[in-house]
């Protein structure tokens, strides 16, 4: 039987990535993918720097080229039984903010632009004291960090992390969950009804969703977790 994971996150800064641009505003979702978490909990290994340094060495990711590799990097967390599932926000606030390029020469020639560079625009962040939650399963014990960075900040932000007791498999049912879910990682495993879409990159996210499959309960509580989520690509 798997170990089930609860897990908070509370901000200390201000989040932000660019979830969707509206003309000049670029806002931030009250939403954490699953890819981002994988690699923010330090869950993937840099092969590139494993080549450089002993293992035990290693810090948790580098990765010299600005490319997503997300089938090479977790791929590995299946064949170790590690699934981490998209967050969704308990509790959040959000603050704007402006920034602006400027050049601060005394005297600019004014020539044709090479490159369309905004310059200005404003940010929706995700203010600090805000809370989300997610879930981690794994077939063996994980030592999880208590403080991880997020976002193009690098925003400070705390974990806590409870192992629910008791999960109880249940097989092919109709259920409902209203938690965050990665439609790849469950489409090939399980029937989903109905669903809501919260559109991100990389992989557009689903919620509330009604579906027929295998699932999980927990002692003294109502959560569902779908059985045999694993990292799928399309």
């Amino acid at each position: 039987m798997p170990t089930f994971y609860r897990c908070t996150l509370e901000l200390h800064d201000s989040l932000y990535f660019a979830t969707r641009e509206i003309g000049r505003l670029y806002e931030t979702e009250p939403v954490l993918h699953n890819y981002a978490l994988a690699y923010a909990l330090g869950l993937v290994d840099s092969v590139q720097h494993r080549t450089v340094v002993a293992e035990k060495d290693a810090y948790s990711y580098f990765c010299p080229e600005q490319v997503p590799k997300y089938k090479e990097h977790l791929t590995p967390l299946n064949t170790q039984a590690i699934y981490v599932t998209p967050a969704r926000a308990m509790s959040h606030t959000t603050i704007l903010s402006t920034w602006k390029y400027a050049d601060n020469r005394y005297h600019v020639e004014m020539q044709p632009t090479e490159r369309n560079i905004p310059s200005f625009g404003r940010t929706k962040e995700i203010a600090p004291e805000s809370r989300f939650e997610f879930f981690i399963i794994s077939e063996r014990a994980l030592k999880l960090p208590r403080w991880i960075r997020l976002g193009k900040w690098a925003s400070k932000t705390e974990l806590t992390a409870e192992i629910l007791t008791n999960p109880k498999h249940h097989q092919s049912a109709e259920f409902t969950i209203p938690y965050l879910l990665n439609p790849l990682d469950v489409m090939f495993t399980n029937q989903v009804l109905s669903y809501d879409t919260v559109n991100m990159p990389p992989v557009s996210l689903i919620r509330n969703v009604r579906m027929r499959g295998e699932f999980y309960t927990f002692e003294n509580s109502s959560l569902k977790i779908p059985a045999q989520m694993h990292y799928h690509f399309g």
